[in-house]
């Protein structure tokens, strides 16, 4: 047979290779997210349901959805492990001192002092010569 009959069934093995290898260091790495989980912990769900951890088995998770309403799901069903802070500004709306910003209290610390000196490139012409300097005097012809 020929190498270029062969070359692109080798290029689709590699690929194919390549692909199963990412997608089983993924599982990998959901496997050990999940194996961190604790009871109180925030997580949200593969389907986008965020709740709180109540209870963990060996393949399932009991999860408070809402105040007095549990689920049991199925541990991979867990899509992310939530750090306290992230499940609290997400679920709760409580921001973080990072997120809020810094609003004075009045407009004064927002000018300075003394307003800066802004150079246009503007030279400043000699005090005391009031006469033009083409010689000239208003009025005559030709005069700016």
């Amino acid at each position: 047979m020929n190498l270029v009959t062969l070359l692109p069934f080798i290029v689709l093995i590699g690929a194919m290779f390549l692909m199963t290898r990412s997608a089983k260091k993924k599982q990998q790495q959901a496997a050990q997210m999940r194996d961190h989980m604790t009871a109180g912990t925030g997580v949200r769900t593969i389907g986008g349901m965020y709740a709180t951890v109540k209870e963990i088995g060996d393949d399932t998770v009991t999860l408070e959805v809402a105040p007095g309403v549990h689920a049991i799901y199925a541990k991979n069903a867990i899509g992310a492990v939530l750090e306290d802070d992230e499940y609290n500004r997400i679920v709760h709306g409580i921001a973080t001192p990072e997120d809020t910003p810094v609003v004075p209290d009045d407009a004064s610390s927002l000018t300075e002092d003394e307003a800066p000196k802004l150079d246009l490139g503007k030279k400043d012409e000699p005090k005391g010569d009031d006469e033009p300097k083409d010689g000239k005097t208003d009025g005559e012809p030709g005069a700016k």
